[in-house]
């Protein structure tokens, strides 16, 4: 079985990648009837070089190979016909700018396995970069705390190596007093708590969070059952939000009526409640003049993201008045980050973290006869044709 380690084309640039060298490396060690070949990349946050330090072939033989591992969607004109495809399709929910994208995969026989439905029995995501937006998000939104009103400076999170290296600039600030609540306890929220954890600023339960005042900033980590509740009043749980949304309204209000920089870390599933609308965001007891929105569901559950920000220029303000855009710093702006590709600023330590979950979760399917079905679960395409799983997006492909 012959892997392809492709060269990242879409824009803007993207420097990650599925496998390091030594990701590569491990693979050849467990697996001896693996081959692995890597696509030159001038781009890649590890060189060509680095992995012919570590013996692997540097080569633009890509149709030579049976398996094309990538993160990012494939340009249609790179699209090698024949093959199977791992990457980011970003089209399960039938979004409309990747239509096309599926339209050709289907045309040109490729097997295609998203990397987003590689999952296990219980349907748990096996392999994602979650946890490092998480990281990159916190930063970037504690970032845009000091620059709304000129508190400290940070470096941008993309100009520093890795993690280690955003906690150290973190730990040189100093917060006021101020309350900052953080939706979400997957691997987004988690990693955004990660950075909290390591600024050593205090966590609080939900009660302490609404009703006390402290001298000290602090942090608070809700889940959906407690910035949701049951319209008929019964008892919810996080279980049953999740299997009937539509059963459920927000009672987040009461956190943004407190809490003066929010962190949007949470999954918003289809038909969920808004967390808080634009209507609310008018009114003179919302509180909250920053949002790290990590989510970045647009015109979606957090009302203040209208649009996408970019790594380049991660920050706009929203006028809640208007329900426009504004500068950041105007008093009454609430400021966003709402960077759409997060992981990306770490490049490294993010193709390391997924790179390991690839090799333990997906590698081994190839060559024990995929026993626990998780390549059946994520494959989307085959001889043509949309799989049993994913028929559901025939519409979308055929209008």
């Amino acid at each position: 079985m012959k892997f392809g380690i492709i060269r990242e084309r879409k824009n803007p640039p993207d420097r990650r990648v599925v496998l390091s060298p030594q990701a590569c490396q491990k693979v050849l060690a467990q697996q001896p009837k693996a081959q692995i070949v890597v696509e030159p990349s001038p781009i890649r946050v590890f060189s060509d070089d680095d992995y012919r330090a570590q013996g692997i072939e540097v080569a633009s033989k890509m149709e030579e190979c049976d398996v094309l591992l990538g993160v990012k969607e494939v340009p249609i004109i790179n699209l090698i016909p024949n093959k199977k495809y791992f990457f980011f399709s970003h089209t399960i929910k039938q979004q409309p700018y990747n239509k096309d994208l599926l339209r050709a995969v289907l045309e040109k026989n490729i097997e295609l396995y998203d990397h987003e439905v590689i999952t296990n029995a219980k349907e748990q995501r096996l392999v994602a970069f979650g946890r490092y937006a998480g990281i990159v998000g916190a930063y970037n939104g504690l970032r845009t705390y000091g620059l709304k009103y000129d508190l400290y400076q940070l470096p941008k999170a993309e100009n520093l190596a890795n993690q280690q290296e955003l906690i150290q600039e973190l730990k040189k600030i100093q917060l006021p007093n101020i309350k900052i609540i953080l939706t979400g306890r997957g691997r987004v929220g988690n990693g955004a708590r990660e950075m909290l954890d390591a600024m050593n600023i205090r966590k609080v339960n939900v009660t302490q969070y609404l009703e006390e005042t402290f001298n000290e900033p602090v942090y608070c980590q809700i889940d959906a059952s407690d910035y949701n509740r049951r319209k008929d009043g019964v008892r919810g749980n996080k279980a049953d939000f999740f299997a009937n949304p539509e059963a459920y309204k927000s009672n987040f209000y009461r956190f943004a009526q407190v809490s003066d920089f929010f962190i949007a870390g949470h999954f918003y599933g289809q038909g969920a409640p808004y967390l808080f609308t634009r209507e609310e965001a008018k009114r003179s007891d919302f509180k909250i003049k920053v949002v790290a929105d990590i989510s970045c569901d647009i015109d979606g559950p957090v009302a203040t993201t209208i649009r996408p920000s970019t790594i380049a220029d991660p920050i706009y303000g929203y006028d809640p008045v208007s329900e426009s855009e504004t500068d950041f710093k105007n008093e009454s702006a609430i400021a966003v980050m709402a960077v759409d590709n997060l992981p990306c600023e770490i490049p490294q330590d993010a193709s390391e973290g997924f790179g390991q979950a690839f090799i333990k979760n997906v590698i081994p399917a190839f060559f024990n006869g995929d026993k626990d079905g998780v390549l059946e679960r994520a494959r989307m395409t085959k001889n043509g044709k949309l799989t049993a799983r994913y028929a559901y997006l025939s519409d979308y492909v055929s209008h």
